[in-house]
């Protein structure tokens, strides 16, 4: 197990570092940071700072070589520049310190606060938001794909894989749109919903509060593809397991329905619909832009959008490498559900 976490881990962080790679040669260099930070008419010397600052007067190649420094967990700074750059995390050493910190993900262009306390604030908003999605997709998916199993070409059947491919087929920005302005506008009084809002709210006498009913149309609409596919992966799964000869053999020690499938039949159809849910959620981050978008819901979608639209490339740049962290996260978990849900799946 620890050399087969080892390994996974060891994978993960290569794929990071390629897209740190990917990332910086997408952004850096794009346009002029130092007019993009203090406008047009800035001076020449304070233009030049800012290059220094950020590093434009060194070469390309020591230009990559300092922003993995400063995205590295590990790595190595002076005192000066963990002073300047205020990051958080254990120093060792004298004048170059050996560091154990947060990744410096630089400044934001425009509000010149730091891209990690930027995306820290709105992460919880779009976790918040995709889990509401996965676990509707997943709940309402598996009891759908079951019963679409059991009814197996009967007109439940037939009418679950009509919606469950409609589901597939529309992507989330057009059902977002559709389903805001139904629910949100032309239902309005009769759902109590808006088109857009957010986790939470000020109040003028109670402060911040949370706004659970904001969070029902734009879970839905992102809830709404991976819930279609996990609803065909389990009636496929389940399919194919119902016809094994062990569910036989049940059936004919005369076990109840229920029991044969929700003890024998659903823990061994769980298998590739796991694989589903772990993958949909990294999917739903990255999913989540459009729809927090649509919905004003403030997560890192939307300061991502917003970002995209400023020319604010440093939150760019940590919105991507947050997202890559989090998918490579999630394939790591989803290999480690395998060993749990199947004992037949063998870890070396």
């Amino acid at each position: 197990m620890a050399r087969f976490l080892l390994r996974k881990l060891l994978y993960a962080a290569l794929v990071m570092l390629g897209v740190m790679v990917l990332v910086f040669v997408l952004f850096q260099g794009l346009g002029d940071p130092a007019r993009l930070v203090v406008g047009q008419s800035a001076d020449p010397k304070t233009q030049a700072n800012i290059r220094k600052e950020l590093y434009l007067d060194q070469p390309k190649w020591k230009q990559f070589l300092f922003y993995l420094n400063d995205v590295s967990p590990i790595a190595l700074h002076t005192k000066e520049g963990i002073a300047e750059k205020g990051l958080k995390g254990v120093f060792i050493g004298g004048e170059t310190k050996l560091a154990l910190k947060q990744p410096y993900l630089r400044r934001s262009y425009q509000s010149r606060r730091p891209v990690a306390d930027l995306l820290l604030e709105a992460l919880p908003g779009t976790l918040v938001l995709s889990f509401a999605a996965i676990l509707f997709a997943t709940v309402f998916g598996i009891a759908l794909g079951m019963l679409a199993a059991v009814k197996k070409y009967r007109w439940p059947d037939y009418l679950i894989q009509f919606g469950s491919i409609t589901g597939i087929s529309a992507p989330s920005f057009f059902t977002g749109i559709i389903i805001a302005f139904l629910f949100g506008f032309v239902w309005h009084n009769f759902t109590g919903l808006s088109m857009t809002g957010s986790l939470y709210g000020i109040d003028p006498v109670h402060g911040k509060f949370i706004q659970w009913k904001n969070l029902i149309l734009p879970a839905i609409t992102l809830g709404i593809r991976p819930l279609a596919i996990i609803t065909q992966l389990t009636r496929s799964s389940m399919l194919d397991v119902l016809s094994q000869d062990y569910i036989r053999t049940a059936r004919a020690k005369g076990l109840s329905s229920g029991r044969i499938l929700f003890r024998h039949a659903l823990p061994n159809a769980l298998n590739p619909v796991i694989t589903a849910i772990t993958g949909w959620f990294a999917e739903l981050l990255a999913g989540a832009f459009f729809v927090e978008y649509i919905f004003g819901w403030r997560g890192v979608g939307r300061i991502t959008v917003e970002a995209l639209e400023k020319l604010d490339f440093p939150v760019l740049m940590g919105s991507v490498l947050l997202t890559a962290f989090f998918f490579t996260l999630m394939n790591v978990f989803a290999d480690l559900l395998y060993r749990i849900t199947d004992p037949r799946v063998k870890i070396h």
